[in-house]
């Protein structure tokens, strides 16, 4: 963007006291509506759209940020009377979500890229050129709240619409990332998002949603396999929880906590996977049953605002995205502060399955997201 650009973008912001607001653009209909109803509040808007990933040499295109949906995000910045322009975040995007994302398959863990692009990339790295713009706050189409507690601080909710919301995915935002951030769509249901779209005759009003990886079109395992071609194609030892050995299957990198489809070994019953071990060139699986943990060690751990009293009552941790959350006591073992020397314990009232190292544990009370932490291990996972 050259500095004329920056001076027009600047000069967007009528109002002293009104700061200008950057709307993360993807080309979806979720952040369209977020600029639609910002400017019709009469808030002085630019939309910005981000250029993650090349995808010049992928079969499938139109989801999430490729050209099809910057292309998107520019016609409803026109038809909005919006100034657009797009920031070429291709670098940071592989530095900070793929490269980690197949890092962590490789190293026998299940990513959750989702969260890495909002703590590092919508929240991090685009509110930062947003701010070299002139813009003070940043808008997204995520399907969360931001409420103002009586102490003062910032709190993040869930979603009116529960079966939309992405609290969890935003769990490691500060309380600065908080005080800058707007999220129209909070308090409105999908299909209220739908209908402002078609009344406001959006060209994106009928486009469909993007439930996938966005950088991935072909499957995780080939995508894997492109990015690290020289990764060793040996079959990994199958084996179960007492060392019993029961083949050879695919590649350490293939398998992931919970997989019950295509272990490659026939067993004469219904097997899961416990535990992936990259160094040993081995996976761990078992009965159903065997999946089921009594708590989880994590690491990173991070409070919102504030660490809450040490009783945790009212606590539920959810351990997947979708996941329905379950009463749980978490304890500080790392000492203060966060990032990874935050260590804790997590136990649960009851146990669950599939605690899958790599993703994250989100700490809830009520609608209210407290924080959160890293899975490290099942506490039941010292084979």
């Amino acid at each position: 963007m050259s500095a004329g650009d920056r001076a027009a973008v600047s000069s967007a912001d009528g109002s002293a006291s009104t700061p200008l607001t950057a709307v993360a653009m993807s080309g979806g209909v979720d952040s369209s509506v977020a600029a639609l109803l910002l400017a019709r509040r009469g808030t002085p808007v630019v939309g910005l759209s981000m250029l993650l990933w090349d995808r010049s040499r992928q079969v499938r295109h139109g989801r999430c940020c490729g050209s099809l949906d910057l292309g998107d995000a520019r016609r409803v910045a026109e038809q909005l009377g919006l100034p657009h322009y797009t920031l070429r975040m291709d670098g940071e995007f592989r530095r900070h979500v793929v490269d980690p994302f197949v890092d962590s398959y490789v190293g026998g863990r299940t990513p959750s890229p989702c969260i890495s692009c909002n703590t590092e990339i919508k929240f991090e790295a685009f509110r930062e050129r947003a701010r070299r713009l002139g813009a003070g706050r940043i808008a997204t189409g995520h399907y969360a709240r931001i409420l103002r507690g009586d102490d003062g601080l910032y709190e993040l909710h869930a979603a009116v619409d529960r079966s939309k919301d992405q609290s969890y995915f935003l769990f490691e935002l500060t309380q600065e990332q908080l005080s800058r951030a707007v999220f129209p769509l909070g308090d409105l249901t999908k299909a209220e998002v739908r209908e402002l779209a078609r009344e406001a005759g959006l060209v994106v009003a009928g486009k469909g949603e993007s439930m996938e990886i966005c950088f991935v079109d072909r499957g995780v395992r080939n995508f894997i396999e492109g990015e690290r071609p020289e990764l060793p194609r040996a079959p990994a030892r199958v084996t179960t929880t007492d060392g019993e050995e029961l083949g050879e299957g695919a590649p350490t990198y293939r398998y992931t906590v919970g997989q019950r489809r295509g272990l490659g070994v026939a067993a004469g019953r219904r097997l899961y996977v416990l535990e992936v071990q990259p160094g040993a060139n081995r996976v761990v699986v078992g009965d159903r049953d065997e999946l089921l943990a009594p708590g989880l060690v994590g690491r990173g751990l991070h409070w919102i605002a504030g660490e809450p009293p040490r009783d945790g009552a009212g606590m539920q941790v959810r351990i997947r995205s979708r996941h329905p959350g379950v009463d749980a006591v978490i304890e500080n073992t790392g000492g203060a502060g966060c990032g990874d020397a935050g260590r804790c314990r997590v136990s649960f009232r009851e146990p669950q399955n599939s605690v899958a190292p790599g993703q994250a544990a989100v700490f809830y009370r009520g609608t209210q997201v407290l924080g959160g932490c890293w899975i490290e291990r099942p506490l039941n996972a010292e084979r």
